[in-house]
């Protein structure tokens, strides 16, 4: 449950969704209202529950949330790494959300701030809205676009929120209808629609690929570790550039991002150098 979910979860605290290795839980606002979407797995059968107006728009969608709808290709690895990986496991299963907005909001926090950073604000997001999702679990339905379209840029800087993002996230909830169409989308040209949107680039745009619509190829150029990762994985190189990696990943041009997975579940990371930099708040600024 929790290597196939995960990815749909902002953080260990993330107020709209619950996870643990039996049950998923998510809230979420649907174009049929908010809705929530258990799911729990015991004894190798998965069962599914939906709660409220939007239950029925989750339900058709979580084959693909389960990875159902996704088909694991043959990889034939070209590095010692990704063999040692596949002999260890097996090919990870993509699963796709469908839930475009609310995951390319919680994308476009994740730029140029730590992940702790990010999660805290996702958080502090979702807690503007006092509307509880409904079921029997205590979750909170993800930031409403309506509320967030208008929100002056002095509250998100008193989040942790500085212009830039803040901006972008404003733009994005006014054309919250023309983001959510990217569910209906080919991979090709749901990219080319997240792209188009001022504030959102390479990284942003396969974070929520990766997540939203199951996109096996999605690589997270720009990121700050993944460069170094892949590099030191597949080439024994501490350090590595957005250049780097993805030479080193044209062997497996179309499941690039399986690969990464693969590796990143297998335990690797790049060994570190110097301290750690510390966060620095500037909300009282």
């Amino acid at each position: 449950m929790r290597p196939l979910l995960g990815r749909h979860q902002t953080g260990t605290y993330d107020p709209t969704v619950s996870l643990t290795t039996s049950d998923f839980w998510r809230a979420a606002r649907t174009p049929d209202g908010p809705g929530t979407l258990h799911v729990h797995a015991a004894g190798g059968a998965v069962t599914v529950q939906v709660y409220g107006p939007g239950g029925g728009w989750l339900l058709q969608r979580v084959d693909g949330l389960l990875g159902r709808t996704d088909a694991p290709p043959t990889i034939t690895p070209a590095h010692d790494a990704v063999r040692d990986a596949l002999r260890r496991g097996p090919i990870p299963t993509m699963s796709a959300s469908a839930m475009v907005l609310p995951t390319l909001i919680a994308a476009v926090l994740g730029q140029r701030v730590t992940s702790l950073e990010a999660v805290r604000q996702w958080s502090a997001l979702c807690r503007l809205s006092t509307e509880p999702a409904p079921g029997p679990q205590p979750l909170r339905l993800p930031p409403d676009p309506v509320l967030l379209s208008g929100m002056p840029s002095w509250q998100y800087h008193r989040l942790g929120i500085e212009r830039s993002r803040a901006d972008t996230i404003v733009n994005l909830c006014r054309r919250a209808n023309r983001v959510d169409e990217v569910a209906d989308m080919s991979i090709a040209d749901g990219y080319s629609r997240l792209t188009a949107f001022r504030g959102v680039g390479a990284w942003t745009s396969a974070v929520t690929m990766s997540a939203a619509m199951g996109d096996p190829d999605a690589v997270l150029v720009g990121d700050f570790h993944l460069k170094n990762v892949v590099s030191y994985a597949l080439a024994g190189e501490p350090r590595g550039t957005d250049d780097r990696m993805l030479e080193l990943l044209e062997p497996y041009a179309g499941q690039r991002g399986r690969v990464v997975e693969l590796l990143l579940r297998d335990g690797w990371s790049a060994p570190r150098f110097g301290p750690r930099q510390p966060i620095q708040s500037f909300t009282e600024w």
